[in-house]
């Protein structure tokens, strides 16, 4: 466009020249002169503007024709021909508009399969207890069961059933804010070693139940900017998890150290490993794996480890999962608070519980806190010394 506006300005310069000069030029040979020299620069002048008109005529149809597939196929293919400086910096922009667009596209897709995912795991998570419950309280209606016993142990499973309802209604709801970006922080400064020893003491209960050793450790003076309760919800989803997937007898760890200037907090487990297929989709919303395709009675609805991740991500930190010795290891990496970086000074070691003797710790080890199958765990931060498996991957396991 702007190659044909110069041509035609300079065709009209010298045209104005030429009528000009023609005026001022007295003798006949002389206007001759100028007259063929205005026939040449006008043929000369035309010839470059059709020249000019055809080559930017051919772009942009080829570059319109790119934009009509488009709105046919979705797709942008930009124009093989060479485009002139203006048309080809407007292609650009419609390339980066349209891998923009594609990238959206491709993420909505994940999500509405992930939606659809979950409600046909919810439907069929849901379905189940209330089923259950529906049986329990007809069979109490009809007097079918009348012995106080057996009336007290439906009542108590009745209960139990709509804890696990209320529970995984609560998870759809977090995950829910989530994936809207409508959940709300309320952080706060805090030392990462306190939220670990709280954590450890409230699954403790779950580990004994489950003959499950349970142990936790913490580098003192680590402060994060975090919302204690959030996290302390994504890092309890991680301890249960790992607690539910770990035969009893065996070991469940938790470390809060520091690693690369980040506040690093790992949970090893004793599952035997998770398929490497199924590592990459482990904090998919609703996924527990080919081997776990019907939930137990004791599980939700697959929805813990998604609401860590959701939960972790909105804290500006990475959650990630290995198999590492006998299990897997979820690892949540968070940035450190601003008032400093971590002490030398340890936590005090309190009790060990459970199976095995503690080992002393030397220095810059961190202390332990732990619970067990025999003992509960101590406030604060209670515990016991537990080994780092090396990084190797185990046999498969269940998937979660």
């Amino acid at each position: 466009m702007v190659n044909t506006v110069v041509a035609v300005s300079v065709i009209t310069s010298m045209a104005g020249v030429a009528v000009i000069a023609y005026r001022m030029i007295g003798t006949s040979a002389e206007r001759d002169d100028i007259l063929d020299l205005m026939a040449i620069a006008g043929l000369s002048g035309l010839a470059v503007a059709l020249f000019v008109g055809r080559r930017l005529t051919r772009a942009s149809r080829a570059l319109s024709s790119a934009v009509q597939g488009v709105g046919e196929n979705g797709v942008y293919v930009p124009p093989k021909t060479t485009l002139p400086a203006e048309l080809a910096e407007l292609s650009e922009g419609l390339t980066a508009a349209h891998e923009r667009l594609a990238r959206a596209r491709s993420r909505e897709r994940a999500l509405e399969a992930s939606r659809r995912e979950l409600v046909a795991w919810v439907s069929h998570d849901l379905r189940t207890p209330l089923a259950g419950l529906r049986a329990m309280a007809e069979a109490l209606e009809d007097q079918v069961v009348v012995d106080p016993r057996t009336v007290a142990q439906y009542h108590t499973q009745i209960r139990r059933e709509t804890d696990r309802l209320s529970a995984m209604i609560d998870d759809l709801f977090e995950l829910s804010r989530i994936h809207a970006g409508a959940l709300r922080l309320s952080r706060r400064m805090v030392g990462l070693e306190d939220l670990v020893a709280e954590v450890v003491a409230s699954a403790e209960p779950v580990a004994r139940a489950k003959g499950v050793r349970l142990t936790g450790a913490a580098v003192r003076g680590m402060p994060v900017y975090i919302d204690t309760a959030e996290m302390g919800r994504a890092l309890r989803n991680l301890v249960t998890n790992a607690i539910r997937h770990t035969p009893s007898d065996e070991v469940v760890d938790v470390l809060a150290e520091l690693q690369g200037g980040l506040a690093c907090v790992s949970v090893s487990d004793a599952c035997g490993g998770i398929p490497a297929g199924d590592l990459p989709r482990v904090f998919d919303v609703a996924f527990r794996g080919e081997s776990a395709r019907t939930p137990g009675p004791q599980e939700g609805a697959g929805l813990g480890l998604s609401i860590a991740r959701g939960i972790v991500e909105a804290h500006s930190g990475q959650i990630a999962v290995r198999n590492a010795g006998p299990g897997c290891q979820f690892l949540i990496r968070l940035p450190l608070g601003r008032s400093g970086m971590p002490a030398t000074a340890r936590t005090a070691p309190r009790h060990a519980s459970g199976p095995g003797q503690p080992r002393a710790s030397g220095p810059g080890q961190p202390r332990r806190a732990s619970g067990s199958g025999q003992q509960g765990a101590t406030t604060g931060h209670p515990l016991a010394p537990a080994g780092h498996p090396a990084a190797t991957a185990g046999p498969p396991a269940p998937a979660r």
